[in-house]
């Protein structure tokens, strides 16, 4: 059993990862809108313009989408509608790059452009790992009753053939009558 501390402890931290899970589309439209805002704020010029327009919305756009949709496509952050610690590094990491890219420092830009780069690159890599682990089946396997299984269940009986399985057969509907013509 869970001592109370560290459950009580597990509560006040799992809101940063709803908090990031809840944040994922959303940040779609926000960080790109705030590369387009930033460059007019901060007077970046016309090439960073035509950057921010053609190269930095669309990318940061369609890879926030696609990261939010391979972290919804696991089956853990479904169920606790809350991202991993790891995600939230990855995530707490290419947002910040991208908000500070945002800001357009002359000196630091092209410094920050390449640690977004390598940033997100990693978050391919991190998402997809996540995802094929828990795939696998290796990380979780199913919700039952309400319990979130975090094992596979054959290797917790030793066996998969130990395993007992429930068969249920269901009847084929039954034809609907025809209209006589």
């Amino acid at each position: 059993m869970v001592p109370d501390h560290s459950r009580a402890a597990y509560d006040r931290s799992m809101w940063l990862r709803r908090a990031f899970y809840t944040w994922l589309l959303p940040a779609a439209l926000v960080l790109p809108l705030w590369l387009l805002v930033g460059w007019g704020v901060f007077r970046a010029g016309g090439w960073a313009f035509l950057w921010v327009l053609f190269i930095a919305l669309p990318s940061v756009l369609i890879g926030q989408i696609v990261f939010a949709l391979l972290v919804r496509a696991r089956p853990s952050a479904r169920y606790q509608r809350a991202v991993s610690w790891w995600d939230v590094a990855g995530f707490g990491a290419w947002h910040g790059l991208t908000i500070a890219l945002g800001f357009y420092p002359q000196g630091w830009f092209a410094l920050l452009l390449t640690a977004a780069i390598i940033v997100g690159i990693g978050m391919v890599w991190l998402l997809l790992w996540q995802l094929w682990a828990e795939a696998r089946g290796s990380l979780t396997v199913a919700t039952v009753g309400g319990t979130y299984l975090s094992e596979d269940v054959g290797a917790a009986s030793g066996d998969a053939s130990d395993a007992d399985f429930i068969v249920i057969e269901e009847a084929p509907p039954a034809d609907p009558p025809r209209a006589a013509h």
